[in-house]
């Protein structure tokens, strides 16, 4: 676990806790690849040069990693971020676009990937650098509007456009193998026209490696990070309800423990 990973699972679990609200698994699962994005990835993020990446959070609802990210980034001061989910805070349970720093007002899953690609369309047509990573969940490509946008980024060459799927096997009624199950992902993908890496989500280094030298020249780059839903924390690490529960203070002291090892 790297320091700013570390870092984003304290300050998940702290805000959580003081907020009372729940999607701690999401959050969790997601916090290296975040912290690999904010570390090493992304370009002038929360700024307003025409040429900066843009990145976005499909699945809205493990917004809390993000704000801790633009937190630890000074992007958002200790006291924006400790005003989350506080009455006329615009740091709600998901991502609002009128906060500094979030492109994309997100949370109906399924959506956010046909933003990104008109983005990414966008940035060429402007003929910017701007790259554009979009943060999916698994469960969200049950969704068609997903895979109608993949053939259209594949059609127009967007290689600029980077999706990096949360694979943690968790939706909010059960396990994704169950609901409707999604392998083999990484095929499907491909056959989509997308250039393809499968990494283990939490190896920052394998992370790295896939959003920078495995990007691809031609064509849009999907990242599929298998991972640990409630990662870090024993006690909820693939356990459905933390899709759901807030923590209180035992659970707390508990998880920061874990997580700081």
């Amino acid at each position: 676990m790297t320091t700013t990973a570390r870092s984003l699972r304290e300050l998940v679990l702290r805000e959580s806790h003081r907020a009372h609200v729940g999607h701690l698994g999401s959050c969790l699962s997601i916090a290296d690849s975040v912290a690999v994005l904010f570390d090493d990835v992304l370009r002038d993020v929360g700024t307003g040069n025409e040429h900066r990446d843009r990145f976005v959070l499909a699945k809205g609802h493990a917004v809390l990693a993000l704000y801790a990210a633009m937190h630890v980034k000074e992007m958002l001061t200790r006291e924006e971020l400790s005003s989350y989910c506080a009455d006329g805070s615009l740091l709600g349970s998901h991502p609002d676009h009128r906060a500094r720093g979030v492109e994309l007002s997100t949370g109906s899953l399924g959506l956010a990937l046909s933003v990104c690609a008109g983005m990414a369309l966008g940035a060429r047509m402007k003929g910017t650098s701007s790259r554009v990573f979009v943060l999916m969940s698994d469960a969200e490509q049950n969704e068609g509007s997903v895979w109608e946008a993949a053939m259209f980024a594949a059609q127009h060459r967007l290689n600029n456009l980077i999706a990096i799927v949360d694979c943690n096997g968790q939706q909010a009624l059960g396990a994704t193998k169950d609901i409707l199950d999604l392998e083999p992902l990484g095929e499907k993908w491909r056959s989509f026209g997308w250039n393809v890496h499968e990494v283990d989500g939490h190896h920052a280094i394998a992370v790295r490696a896939a959003l920078t030298d495995g990007l691809s020249p031609q064509l849009p780059t999907a990242v599929l990070a298998r991972t640990t839903f409630g990662k870090g924390v024993s006690f909820m690490e693939g356990q459905l309800w933390w899709h759901y529960y807030p923590i209180n203070d035992d659970q707390l002291a508990q998880a920061l423990d874990e997580v700081s090892r």
